[in-house]
């Protein structure tokens, strides 16, 4: 992708699809598709709204109907919708495919980049962001946390994935292009499964994950569990997944008032995505004979946490 106004779709304009296609907008074409057609039409009418640490207000085409993108061509095309949403809209931008675009998927959980990679001869990319967000309204998202990218080719090569990892360092977004990304997947993996569904009990309270003896040795023997499923899986790892809590216990990094994706989740009455991320490390220790008790209470909990505010919010 070396085009000077890259011409890129972003599927899922939630919290990080929003922040993402805004920080595009600002040197690349750029379309969104999301089926929330409120959220669609206030940023038809007004543009998508970013507060936080990215204040903007991004002109991009967005739509509700995949079948509306028929005759589009892209160059890339960004898959940031729910994790158990991605086997539906990869089905429904196949019309969009034939000018093969590159495949990026930027998802939590394991398994989106198997879905891509049904698609043939594309090359498909797979990266971690550590940024984070929460989807305030229809046009709106805030920017809650800003950090680091990986990215690198999970089909073709790194020259494939090259032209969009420079593009997100030229919008703002610091990226750094690898060979292999999945040591960095896991990582961020690992991170999310233990800390997300915490905070999702903690409801969004980051403070509580921090201060409270007893959260803090359950996010401990979480980790041990996780990773050694992970190491069991012969995962590669970028970076000590750990490493962030760590810092904030000892107060060499700032705490974030971000209490994890699920607890955003869970406010809105909305699934998570639980199954993707815990509920993965359960199935796997499950095949491989390994006792995880602590993830598999955590997970349950938060199966019954999702439920009841589903059924408070009026979307049983």
């Amino acid at each position: 992708m070396t085009v000077s106004n890259p011409r890129i779709l972003v599927a899922g304009c939630g919290a990080m699809g929003g922040i993402v296609a805004a920080a595009l907008s600002s040197h690349a074409s750029v379309t969104i598709y999301d089926i929330n057609t409120e959220h669609v039409r206030a940023i038809r009418e007004h543009g998508l709204r970013v507060t936080g640490l990215s204040e903007r207000v991004a002109c991009v085409t967005a739509v509700d109907d995949a079948t509306s993108l028929t005759g589009h061509a892209f160059d890339a095309i960004v898959f940031l919708v729910k994790s158990k949403a991605t086997a539906t809209a990869a089905d429904s931008l196949r019309h969009v495919l034939p000018g093969r675009p590159l495949l990026v998927t930027l998802q939590n959980g394991m398994g989106n980049d198997d879905i891509l990679l049904r698609l043939p001869n594309l090359p498909v990319a797979r990266g971690a962001m550590m940024e984070a967000g929460r989807y305030v309204g229809p046009g709106h998202v805030e920017h809650l946390m800003r950090s680091q990218t990986w990215l690198g080719p999970r089909r073709g090569t790194v020259d494939d994935v090259r032209g969009f990892a420079e593009l997100l360092n030229r919008c703002g977004m610091k990226t750094e292009l690898m060979a292999d990304p999945m040591g960095a997947v896991w990582s961020k993996f690992i991170f999310n499964s233990v800390m997300n569904p915490v905070g999702a009990l903690l409801l969004g309270v980051n403070a509580a994950r921090y201060e409270v003896a007893e959260v803090r040795a359950l996010i401990d023997e979480m980790a041990g569990e996780c990773l050694a499923v992970a190491r069991a899986l012969g995962a590669p790892f970028a970076f000590d997944p750990m490493e962030p809590v760590r810092k904030i216990r000892d107060g060499s990094l700032p705490m974030s008032r971000h209490g994890g994706s699920m607890a955003l989740d869970i406010a809105r009455g909305v699934p998570t995505e639980i199954d993707e991320l815990t509920g993965y490390i359960l199935r796997e220790a499950e095949r491989l004979g390994i006792s995880t008790p602590t993830c598999k209470t955590v997970y349950r909990l938060v199966k019954g946490l999702e439920r009841a505010a589903a059924i408070k919010g009026g979307h049983p």
